[in-house]
């Protein structure tokens, strides 16, 4: 049978040695994996008529990136609005705010994202700084972080919100001034949902061609895999529509949430949801949440924050969660768990060690975000078998070396020391794995491999990186988005290698990444990538 795909003249190199390989073309079979690893001229006798078969011209070939934590299907949503991320000040946020208003209609929202909430300083995070360009307008402002947003006073009014409110996630608020008046912070998704489920909603058909569209741009940066961390609505539902037509670009591993009040029979049905899939997407793992995060106030701090903040996890009764967690392990079922505050991580730890005290089968859980620990807390991330999941570009783009910004003057000195703790957890013998969490921070991969060797602001290269001391290299960088993930995701032995047996997800770059300077990386030019040996994104000219 002939070969479905045949690259040469390339250079193919292994994240595990950091070498490249003796051979310079591979080819794939039908199934889409590694069947030949050799010259260009044994390699290209592989090929048959159908076969496409393409001369890299000396390009370097790395294993399929993987993003290792990633919102797709909110990121489409929520990147259609107006971006607040390159705002600097409050009059940056008024101006942009203002521009977008005079091209509404009567009674039209205003969508934005990416608001930075270092723009108020020492003021408080509020919608009072935009009433006057937001007079009568209803609008909706996401934070950076996703979690907390921004209601303008009309939409406010037309949530019917007028006060303080109990929600069944305990980090959840309607944030009130002292005389109990929506300030127009909204912290955590509950609060959130009570404007967004007024607001006007974009059809099926558009989310399905705005998905589409940001997984094609996913693909053109480098990627070929991603690990969802969510699987909201009818998100499943349209990774199966992309994937039957064949305009799946991207391998994806799905893990739905798993809220504060889910009972046992929600637990048998997140279970039984594993068994869902396609040829490109699969339901694996179970997305749940310890803390919120720090900029906000909602993390699940040992010590309060500056402000007395951060004091309680985002279950009103962390063993409920524990008891989940165990659950899920003894079903086989791998969690992967939002931790960003000290406390937060140490609980979760604690519930792996307990799980795996009660026996069942070998799963690799995962902590996603891991902010701030202590140093007692590092060398259990190995003990337990637990993978760390980073996203470098958060401590390069949202906090600064000076500890000047928000997350680092609500943490105090010691504890904004402790950003991102990279080095120190691949150190201690955790398996990091590199991700952007977009929409939070931007997906393309080489980005988040600069981020995490530079650690310095990527609008600014010139400033100092945050905790220098924490980087990794190139290599331990490539590592954590092509082995690690997918020893994450247990498969190791059949992807984030070159090897034969081994599927042909691939990426194809301009430069070496192991050589080019960092400040440099985002710039390199992905010539090529491939899932499966079919090709998704292909540079004009090669």
């Amino acid at each position: 049978m002939s070969s479905r795909l045949v690259l040469h003249s390339a250079r193919l190199l292994d994240p595990a040695t950091g070498a490249f390989l003796a051979a310079s073309a591979l080819a794939v079979d039908g199934e889409g994996r590694i069947t030949a690893l050799g010259d260009d001229r044994e390699v290209r006798a592989l090929a048959g008529a159908a076969t496409t078969v393409v001369d890299l011209k000396g390009a370097v070939v790395t294993p399929g990136l993987v993003d290792g934590h990633v919102h797709p299907v909110t990121g489409a949503e929520l990147t259609g609005g107006l971006d607040l991320s390159r705002c600097e000040d409050l009059g940056d946020v008024r101006e942009a705010l203002a521009r977008e208003a005079r091209g509404l209609g009567r009674g039209e929202w205003l969508f934005a994202w990416g608001l930075d909430p270092n723009v108020f300083g020492d003021e408080p995070v509020g919608v009072a700084p935009f009433d006057a360009v937001l007079d009568g307008v209803p609008a909706f402002l996401l934070l950076f972080d996703a979690h907390s947003a921004l209601a303008s006073r009309r939409a406010l009014e037309l949530a019917g919100i007028d006060g303080p409110r109990a929600f069944a996630q305990a980090s959840a608020e309607i944030v009130c001034d002292a005389d109990g008046r929506p300030t127009g912070l909204l912290q955590e998704d509950a609060a959130c949902e009570l404007v967004e489920r007024v607001a006007p909603r974009p059809t099926r058909a558009e989310r399905l061609e705005r998905l589409a569209s940001a997984l094609d741009a996913m693909a053109a940066a480098g990627l070929t895999g991603g690990h969802v961390m969510d699987a909201n609505g009818d998100s499943l539902d349209l990774f199966a529509e992309l994937d039957a037509a064949g305009r799946l670009p991207l391998r994806l591993r799905v893990a739905p949430w798993c809220q504060p009040g889910t009972d046992a029979d929600g637990v048998r049905e997140l279970i039984a949801l594993q068994e869902r899939g396609g040829a490109l997407w699969q339901v694996a793992g179970v997305k749940l949440f310890m803390d919120g995060t720090i900029d906000n106030g909602t993390a699940w701090l040992e010590r309060p924050d500056c402000h007395g903040e951060s004091t309680h996890a985002f279950w009103p009764e962390p063993e409920a969660y524990t008891e989940i967690v165990g659950a899920l392990h003894r079903a086989g079922v791998p969690t992967a768990t939002h931790a960003i505050g000290d406390a937060a991580v140490r609980h979760v730890l604690d519930a792996v060690e307990k799980a795996r005290a009660t026996g069942g089968r070998a799963v690799r859980h995962r902590v996603e975000h891991i902010e701030t620990v202590p140093d007692d807390t590092l060398r259990r991330f190995a003990e337990l078998g637990v993978v760390a999941s980073m996203q470098p570009t958060h401590c390069c783009d949202f906090t600064r070396a000076d500890h000047t910004d928000n997350w680092s003057r609500r943490l105090g000195e010691e504890r904004a020391g402790r950003a991102w703790r990279c080095r120190d957890l691949l150190d201690s013998g955790a398996t990091v794995v590199l991700g952007s969490d977009w929409p939070i921070a931007p997906f393309p991969p080489l980005g988040v491999l600069a981020g995490a060797v530079h650690r310095r602001p990527s609008r600014d290269l010139c400033q100092p990186p945050h905790g220098p001391e924490q980087a990794l290299t190139a290599l331990e960088a490539l590592r954590g988005l092509t082995t690690a993930a997918a020893h994450a995701a247990g498969e190791e032995r059949s992807s984030g290698r070159l090897a034969l047996g081994h599927r042909a997800d691939l990426t194809v770059l301009a430069a070496d990444p192991l050589t080019t300077p960092a400040a440099e990386l985002p710039d390199v030019p992905v010539l090529l990538t491939a899932v499966d040996g079919r090709i998704t994104h292909r540079a004009a000219g090669l």
